[in-house]
């Protein structure tokens, strides 16, 4: 922990009471909830150390990995009508919806330059930033060029993580851009609540030699190079529901460079090639087939998948991102036989330095596919085939050879996270559970209140009961659903007008029916009789 300046700390707390704000954080009071907890004043430049164990780094954030970017339907709306360069000098810009730019040096030269920044898809802050310098690379890989620089971009809450925890970040970054052969030249930071990191890569190309995403052919077999489901794994990992060897498969995969792949994929002579990152398999298809106007088959049977993800799809843990890209490019989607929706919903999970999808012609793919398998690729496949001109449709079909496991028990979450860290993605922060215990939680003066008289050993029993809500709340063998139900009945059985009204607005946003919360409720009536019924429908008036 840094030395702490106590009359450093006197003035700087002194104005921001003077203030009624926080001068670091205009959100927060004075004392703030990290001086109460921790002793530790930020506005002061008072850091934490660094805590005795590793940090989930995907428990800090909403959306992890390559799900954290934004949506292709809201990025159409949002740029349609900006203006775009006329310079002759670009080859490929911004209208064409590349991996990367383009711009001509002269006849035998032009830079590739792309920038790629998002969340962490992993808990381990080094291979966090190994992961973020492979996918920055992926955008040049997949054009066909040849990186030779990069500037870092990285968003960290300064004071509130340990130092350290950034520098492992950007020494996974160095080291792999160091493995590319890239140098990285300087960088960006800021301070933000949510960690985020990437690089800003320039490298070159031959102008003739640009393998865009527009140049599929008809009869052109479409090859895979790494597997599909990081986005669903790491979801799974932040709700505490997947298997430690699928969280460290999916480690590998991304973090591994695509930089051979691509240069087999020019000795072959691809048509077209794109890399498949967070607008899923579906969208980068869609984008590649509207490019080329083709229409494109995939075999669902081919695809490649990490482990786990089959039945992390038949056990419906599925990210938002899912849902997101569907909207942006379900449209594409002409037939899809023989599948169930859950399956075809793997194929639009949002990828973490996925693996590039190139098109090349059919009498090449068999040696292709074995020499990527062979150098570096052990999951690359022929996963479809360019059916012919068209007007950009992707038809999917199943043979029936993979189908989706049974769905499985509702388990405890995974040993890998610690309860408390378990709960803390499921369920209230100190405000939350406030509102949600009200006065059947101890009245004025419980957990969540606190004020600059409390004594330590107060703060630390709210602490405690905090901690105790957070963990009776979180999912285990009942699932989040089914505690929500119970939760319902119990608040009303206890009367708890607040916790009712908390609990009914989250089950809404989870997807309960009016019947189904009514049902959750007259549980409680049954038990509690005629003045629980009352109570029940004086709440639902208010």
């Amino acid at each position: 922990m840094s030395a702490k300046n106590l009359e450093k700390r006197r003035l700087v707390m002194q104005r921001s009471k003077q203030l009624g704000h926080c001068i670091c954080d205009p959100k927060k009071p004075c004392p703030c909830d990290v001086f109460l907890e921790q002793d530790i004043c930020p506005c002061a430049g008072e850091r934490l150390d660094a805590p005795p164990g590793p940090v989930r780094l995907t428990a800090l954030v909403e959306s992890a990995g390559c799900a954290s970017k934004i949506d292709q339907a809201t990025l159409r709306r949002v740029l349609q009508g900006l203006p775009s360069s006329d310079d002759p000098r670009v080859l490929i810009g911004m209208p064409a919806g590349d991996d990367a730019g383009v711009y001509q040096l002269d006849e035998n030269t032009a830079l590739v330059q792309t920038v790629d920044v998002f969340t962490p898809s992993v808990d381990d802050p080094y291979v966090f930033g190994q992961i973020a310098a492979a996918n920055s690379l992926s955008d040049v890989y997949a054009m066909g060029g040849r990186p030779l620089t990069a500037l870092s971009v990285i968003g960290f809450p300064v004071r509130t993580l340990p130092d350290e925890i950034m520098q492992q970040i950007l020494r996974g970054g160095l080291d792999k851009m160091a493995e590319a052969g890239v140098a990285v030249i300087g960088g960006h930071s800021i301070n933000d609540p949510q960690i985020k990191a990437g690089f800003a890569v320039t490298g070159l190309i031959h102008p003739q030699r640009i393998a865009s995403n527009a140049g599929a052919r008809p009869g052109d077999c479409l090859i895979l190079t790494k597997p599909l489901g990081t986005g669903i794994l790491s979801f799974a990992a932040q709700i505490g529901r997947a298997p430690a060897e699928a969280i460290e498969a999916a480690a590998r995969s991304m973090a591994a460079l695509n930089k051979r792949a691509a240069e087999l994929m020019l000795q072959f002579e691809a048509h077209a090639c794109t890399d498949v990152t967070g607008f899923g398999l579906m969208g980068h298809l869609a984008a590649m087939a509207a490019a080329g106007q083709i229409d494109v088959e995939i075999l669902w049977d081919d695809v490649p998948l990490l482990p786990g993800v089959l039945q992390c799809a038949a056990d419906s843990i599925l990210p938002g991102a899912v849902e997101r890209n569907k909207e942006s490019s379900g449209g594409a989607l002409a037939a899809s036989d023989g599948l169930e929706p859950a399956a075809l919903d793997i194929l639009f999970d949002a990828q973490t330095s996925g693996g590039l999808l190139i098109a090349v012609a059919e009498t090449a793919s068999p040696e292709l596919v074995a020499r990527l398998r062979a150098e570096g690729c052990p999951e690359a496949a022929v996963i479809g085939r360019v059916i012919g001109d068209g007007t950009g449709r992707i038809f999917v079909r199943g043979e029936g050879r993979r189908t989706l496991p049974s769905p499985s028990r509702i388990a405890a979450p995974s040993p890998a996270a610690p309860l408390a860290q378990q709960a803390a993605l499921a369920e209230p922060t100190f405000s939350e559970a406030r509102q949600m215990s009200g006065s059947c939680c101890g009245g004025p003066g419980e957990a969540g209140i606190r004020t600059s008289g409390d004594k330590p050993a107060v703060v630390e029993t709210q602490q405690k009961f905090h901690d105790f809500l957070k963990s009776a709340n979180a999912p285990g063998a009942l699932d989040a659903r089914t505690k929500r139900a119970v939760a319902i009945a119990l608040s009303v059985l206890a009367r708890c007008e607040p916790c009712v009204k908390s609990h009914v607005k989250k089950a809404r946003e989870e997807g309960f029916s009016q019947a189904e919360i009514d049902e959750a409720a007259w549980m409680a009536i049954s038990f509690g009789g005629s003045p629980t019924m009352m109570f029940y429908n004086e709440t639902k008036k208010g």
